[in-house]
């Protein structure tokens, strides 16, 4: 007799370990086989002897693909990896990092950090908030992102302002450390974040008005 395999009802409890990872590979997979797959549609067309009339077309899908799918590759590295045994961040790199994701949004990024480094718990609060920013305006819009010393932390702060500014439910389920029903590859990096923040002693939180979501977080330096 064939065991079912056990499921996890996330309402009702945060699921474990396992499929937190489970859930958050499953973003990451999703989030590289758009561009990944545009890569090969292209060298598809360039192959097909009946589609020559669209080489210029081809190659350009397969840049702009390339370069979407190393940016979200170099970004993913630092916000959901270990990045090497780094354990502070040049903000200049990380500006570098948020605006190729940016570069793929139709937000914009205003990127006002004045410190020249910041912890790994600190690099990867801003990236992924920065990160939810963008995706929090559909539309458009312009996402500011701040950090600052206060005291014994850094102080984190991503606004975005725009039309149809949103925020998934699932989201603010997870920044609060709370399961879901909703699309998982959303609550799972708002979860994501609240469990390495939390770990070090550090907080999170958003708050949502008209046109306008705000993420702010405090790491312990």
């Amino acid at each position: 007799m064939t065991e079912e395999p056990p499921t996890f009802d996330v309402a009702a409890a945060p699921p474990p370990t396992a499929q937190v990872a489970a859930f958050l590979a499953a973003r990451l997979c999703h989030d590289f086989i758009s561009p990944a797959s545009a890569i090969v549609s292209g060298l598809d067309l360039l192959e097909d002897p009946t589609a020559q009339d669209m080489r210029d077309e081809a190659m350009a899908l397969i840049n702009s693909s390339a370069r979407k799918l190393a940016d979200l590759l170099s970004f993913s590295r630092v916000a959901f990896g270990a990045s090497a045994s780094a354990d502070t961040f040049d903000t200049r790199e990380l500006e570098k990092l948020a605006g190729g994701v940016f570069n793929h949004m139709r937000a914009e990024l205003e990127w006002d950090v004045e410190l020249e480094s910041l912890n790994k718990p600190a690099a990867r609060a801003l990236l992924n908030l920065a990160q939810m920013g963008g995706a929090a305006l559909p539309t458009g819009g312009r996402t500011r992102v701040r950090a600052a010393r206060e005291g014994e932390f850094t102080a984190i702060a991503v606004d975005s302002v725009g039309p149809r500014a949103k925020l998934r439910p699932e989201v603010l389920a997870g920044l609060r450390g709370e399961s879901s029903e909703g699309l998982h590859g959303h609550w799972v990096q708002a979860y994501y974040v609240h469990l390495f923040l939390t770990d070090v002693g550090g907080r999170v939180f958003a708050d949502i008005n008209e046109e306008r979501v705000l993420f702010a977080a405090t790491v312990p330096l």
